[in-house]
């Protein structure tokens, strides 16, 4: 069964979390489906939300790169 982990900077989907992830799952996993074969069912997609305050890019978070400083 193919396993995903997804890590992405919280901030990205926080606007609606839910639905982002929920649209991200399914375009995952049809993608592994069409590439492999297996089942949806059989298709795992767990999600690791980081705050960009503690995603570094470097020597600088991503906060920071946003805000343009780093």
């Amino acid at each position: 069964m193919p396993f995903v982990n997804i890590r992405i900077v919280k901030e990205v989907i926080a606007s609606d979390p839910e639905a982002k992830k929920a649209a991200i799952a399914a375009k995952v996993a049809a993608a592994i489906v069409e590439a492999t074969g297996v089942g949806k069912d059989d298709v795992w997609v767990v999600f690791e939300e980081v705050a960009a305050r503690d995603w570094y890019v470097g020597a600088t978070n991503v906060e920071t790169r946003r805000r343009g400083a780093g």
